[in-house]
């Protein structure tokens, strides 16, 4: 989630909140307000009603022109005892000058007069409509948040926008910077303090990855010189010392074993070596590779090791496999699982690779699965093959890796298969 996007949603949700609490609090207010207004009123009309019939004045109509309206009546002495002197509640009632019914205030009086009688007044006057009133202060509410929610999206771009831009320059430069190839200067002048401080640390960190880097090139190219030279030299005089005819029978063998293992050390060595290359990105030369063009440049070759242990070798083209890769890479890929599938195969078995536009799958008769938990891990080998140095899946999953691929494992019907596809692309049946 972005951060724009994060801090928008906040904010919406706070203004919910407070909004809603805001409408109830107004409406709360106005009412009491309202409220307040017409309970006065209806005292002084009730003052006036009552000074006038105990003076012995003659009252006004029930209902005059202003649709205030009044009932009085003698109640009993427990009656008044029971209910409070004075008392206000809202009720609809019905109005003679506009012959309906609409809301109003009542006030509720009892008092006392001569002779120990009790009277109640009842007054009415008419006020708002409280459904009316609701209905509208909503309306206005959710006019209010609408209007607020659009400012604050206009404000909060307009804010990222101008104050948000250096991180978005930094940004857009660490998306464009490769290691190991020249790049253009950070150039993103500020006067935030706070991005002014993570410029110099991107910068500096640039910095101490691109002499590490250089390091690791420089580490790399002189192991493979120093270490490949002698491994060299002690296979050529082991070669020279096998050729000497004066060798007993069991002299030859262990030089033939020290050979051998000089020979896997070797392979080893170039495997390691390769797979720091790998995750160092130091292959760059970047084209379109078909992997169906790359097989037929290995097919041959490969078939010739096959038929030594009568394994039959089916190729199904449904579309051609391109990817956008160094050409190195794709070699060490293809020709790791090439290999893998002769190392697992089962004597007189098969070997089919299946091309679709999509991915590449290479897959072998089997006996049994392999660990899929373990496959792609360095120098696991499972049931131990001859030969074998337990690292070619590895460097498989670090092309694919270095390459935007996906490699999976899978046994199914008696097969081993490898399935290499694009990052995200539908499974391969």
């Amino acid at each position: 989630m972005k951060l724009f996007h994060l801090i928008l949603g906040r904010m919406s949700a706070a203004l919910i909140v407070i909004l809603t609490l805001w409408a109830g609090l107004f409406y709360l207010a106005v009412m009491e307000e309202v409220n307040d207004e017409v309970d006065d009123s209806l005292e002084d009309y009730s003052e006036a009603l009552i000074l006038r019939w105990l003076s012995g004045e003659e009252l006004p109509a029930r209902s005059n022109g202003s649709n205030n309206q009044y009932f009085l009546y003698e109640v009993s002495e427990s009656y008044a005892r029971m209910y409070p002197r004075i008392s206000y509640h809202d009720e609809m009632v019905y109005i003679t000058e506009k012959d309906e019914e609409e809301p109003a205030r009542v006030l509720t009086t009892i008092f006392e007069a001569e002779g120990n009688r009790f009277m109640e007044l009842v007054v009415y006057t008419p006020t708002i409509e409280k459904a009316d009133l609701q209905r509208a202060i909503l309306g206005w509410i959710v006019f209010l948040y609408v209007l607020l929610l659009l400012a604050v999206i206009l404000l909060n771009v307009w804010v990222f926008r101008r104050n948000m831009h250096p991180l978005y320059r930094l940004l857009a430069w660490l998306d464009a910077y490769r290691l190991g190839r020249s790049n253009a200067p950070l150039e993103n002048n500020t006067r935030i303090y706070e991005f002014r401080k993570l410029n110099e640390a991107v910068t500096l960190s640039a910095e101490r990855s691109e002499k590490l880097y250089e390091q690791q090139k420089l580490f790399i190219g002189n192991a493979s010189h120093e270490m490949q030279t002698p491994l060299a030299i002690c296979r050529n005089r082991l070669e020279m010392l096998m050729e000497e005819g004066n060798l007993s029978e069991k002299q030859l063998g262990e030089l033939i074993k020290t050979h051998e293992t000089l020979e896997r050390l070797t392979r080893l060595n170039r495997s390691l070596l390769l797979l720091c290359k790998i995750e160092n990105r130091q292959f760059s030369d970047v084209k379109d590779i078909c992997y169906n063009h790359l097989l037929e440049q290995y097919l041959e070759d490969y078939k010739e090791v096959y038929a030594y242990r009568g394994v039959s070798v089916e190729v199904i083209t449904e579309g051609e496999f391109t990817v956008m890769m160094s050409e190195s890479l794709a070699s060490v890929l293809l020709t790791n699982l090439l290999k893998n599938a002769f190392v697992h195969v089962t004597e007189g078995g098969v070997i089919r690779i299946l091309f679709t536009t999509e991915a590449m799958v290479v897959a072998n008769s089997g006996e049994q699965p392999l660990d899929s938990e373990r496959i792609f891990e360095r120098f696991y080998q499972g049931h131990k093959k001859e030969g074998s140095t337990g690292l070619g899946l590895a460097l498989a999953e670090s092309v694919c890796k270095s390459s935007g691929l996906d490699i999976r494992y899978e046994f199914t019907e008696g097969m081993h298969r490898f399935t290499v596809s694009r990052s995200g692309s539908e499974r391969v049946g």
